[in-house]
């Protein structure tokens, strides 16, 4: 499993010969300008919750490569609604898809669309496949839900929000690796606004000294789970 970063919550996993694209925030961010959202491929979009900094080129990415969107009822109701292909799940629920299982997990946060339309309840995802198993919290408090994600798989790594003020922060974010199991975290979420900057550094020796590893990658970098 390859996992790229594409700037603020935004991923591309290449996974069992099928690409898939977490959150799809790029056009509107300025750091992440390298990235041509017309030239990316995908088979899946992974939409954690609707506000915009998530969905904003969903559209576009759907359009382009007719790719399925996988997130909760509402969501994907709503772009049903507008002629694009879903698969719509809820908290707890897990499917069989082709490229392996994924579980709809809850989140602590707030979702709605742009307009302001409700976006559903916010939630993360579990992906487990034979090359590894992914968690992507999503927007999320720390909660102690995640305590019982180790009792369904292991997983390989987490991705976990770390700009604090709309999500947790780095001291959140290590406890939160502690109830899901995981020492090798990469970190999302954090720089893209001047609410979620934070120091690079003292994030790595954090987690450094929690005996853990933060994955900081630049955009357009990847790494392998």
């Amino acid at each position: 499993m390859k996992v790229t970063f594409l700037g603020h919550a935004c991923l591309q996993i290449e996974i069992a010969n099928k690409i898939l694209i977490v959150d799809p925030f790029i056009s509107g961010n300025e750091l992440a300008s390298t990235v041509d959202v017309n030239a990316l491929k995908a088979d899946y979009i992974l939409i954690t919750h609707a506000h915009q900094d998530h969905v904003l080129d969903v559209e576009t990415i759907a359009k382009n490569t007719d790719a399925k969107i996988v997130s909760n009822y509402e969501i994907v109701t709503h772009y049903g609604n507008k002629g694009f292909e879903g698969h719509p799940m809820n908290h707890g629920g897990t499917w069989l898809f082709d490229f392996g299982k994924v579980t709809y997990t809850n989140a602590i946060h707030t979702s709605s669309f742009p307009d302001g339309s409700y976006g559903g309840q916010p939630g993360g995802f579990i992906i487990e496949s034979d090359s590894g198993n992914l968690y992507i919290a999503g927007d999320t408090a720390l909660t102690m839900d995640m305590k019982l994600i180790p009792m369904q798989c292991a997983i390989d790594m987490a991705v976990l929000p770390i700009g604090d003020n709309f999500t947790m922060g780095i001291d959140s974010a290590i406890i939160a690796s502690e109830f899901v199991g995981c020492n090798n975290i990469l970190g999302y979420h954090y720089d893209t606004f001047g609410f979620i900057k934070i120091d690079h550094e003292q994030a790595i020796s954090k987690f450094e000294k929690a005996g853990k590893k933060l994955n900081l990658l630049e955009i357009g970098q990847s790494l392998s789970v």
